[in-house]
């Protein structure tokens, strides 16, 4: 059984007992039960329930286990011209890590 949840502007296939890692989510906290009110796909055995949008009384509950940075990413700007240098520049993008415990209909 999985569903696929919307939150943060973008679309996540989520199941049972997984882990889903979201944009960071600033109104929870480490520890706090999450709902994910916006289904809009959910899959069980043969069965399909697609919404439209969304898949009404559906919600998937997980736990907040952490927030935090995913590895850095570097970027490198260069152009081969007199004159022009070359730019480096890192990033860190912070992420919510979910532990999915139950998807209900």
């Amino acid at each position: 059984m999985y569903a696929i949840v919307e939150t943060a502007g973008r679309q996540y296939k989520v199941e049972e007992g997984k882990v889903l890692y979201t944009e960071k989510q600033k109104e929870s906290q480490p520890g706090e039960t999450i709902v994910f009110d916006k289904v809009v796909l959910i899959r069980k055995d043969e069965s399909v329930l697609v919404g439209r949008p969304y898949v009404e009384g559906a919600r998937v509950i997980g736990k907040v286990i952490e927030h935090a940075k995913a590895r850095k990413v570097k970027t490198v700007k260069y152009r081969p011209r007199k004159g022009s240098s070359k730019v480096e520049k890192n990033h860190r993008q912070w992420y919510t890590a979910i532990m999915i415990e139950k998807i209900e209909l």
